[in-house]
């Protein structure tokens, strides 16, 4: 069952990140068709978060088509985002955590590091979009 975090300096709405979070493990298929996700109040209790925060995230996932909810039960995953890429993400992996590795090294802190990815990703982007 996939475990939710907040990070309040993200800039993202608490139910964004909810959002979010359930999809990337919907990519990377660590949430499967059939699961449950977290209930309410489970996630209201974990997070000390508003409940209607939690409602909201699981009715934008509804509508996406991703969840339903089963009344008296909890909601569940209806369909994967797990696409034929997933057998190259176990090298692809490693590879980051040796980037990872490297940037450590050469001293760079978290922020640092996201930084640089971010700013390589967007542009990387662009110049296939070009």
């Amino acid at each position: 069952m996939i475990e939710f975090h907040l990070d309040s300096d993200s800039g993202v709405s608490p139910y964004m990140q909810l959002v979010r979070q359930v999809k990337h493990a919907l990519r990377l298929d660590l949430l499967r068709e059939g699961e449950q996700l977290p209930t309410v109040k489970d996630v209201v209790a974990q997070l000390a978060i508003n409940p209607n925060t939690v409602l909201k995230a699981y009715r934008e996932l509804e509508h996406e088509g991703l969840v339903a909810p089963r009344p008296g039960l909890g909601t569940f995953v209806t369909r994967t985002l797990a696409g034929n890429s997933l057998a190259a993400h176990g090298p692809l992996r490693k590879d980051l955590e040796r980037w990872l590795a490297k940037a450590r090294l050469a001293g760079m802190d978290d922020e640092s590091i996201e930084a640089l990815f971010m700013t390589t990703f967007r542009s990387a982007g662009q110049e296939e979009i070009a």
